[in-house]
């Protein structure tokens, strides 16, 4: 059974930033699409950044595009989202998420809090 684990979130101020860490527990399996998602309560999840693992094609979200950079260690299956510039509008619980061909696999959420 793979498990993702979340690190690295937590209370920042405004203007600050933030690496989030998600590790995968088993370090050899077939993952098409890493993602970070994140939700704030009464919200539907919502997409921050994507990276296809074949080609290495990003995709952000128009509220993070030019502070928040994704990337991954590929022989240890880690992904990392870098937060920069951060607002308190992206507060909220970040989700990272692995796809392969025949499943999804979701972390737990990590909290982060932007606020003065």
């Amino acid at each position: 059974q793979v498990q993702l684990v979340e690190s690295g979130g937590g209370l920042v101020q405004p203007g600050g930033s933030l690496r989030l860490s998600c590790a995968a527990s088993v370090s050899r399996f077939r993952i098409t699409l890493m993602s970070w998602f994140r939700q704030t309560p009464g919200k539907s999840r919502e997409l921050v950044a994507s990276l296809v693992v074949s080609s290495g094609g990003l995709n952000y979200g128009d509220s993070v595009k030019g502070r928040f950079t994704i990337s991954r260690d590929g022989p240890e299956n880690t992904l990392y989202l870098q937060m920069n510039s951060l607002k308190p509008e992206d507060t909220a619980v970040y989700y990272c998420k692995f796809a392969t061909l025949a499943r999804e696999y979701w972390g737990q959420g990590i909290q982060v809090t932007v606020s003065s």
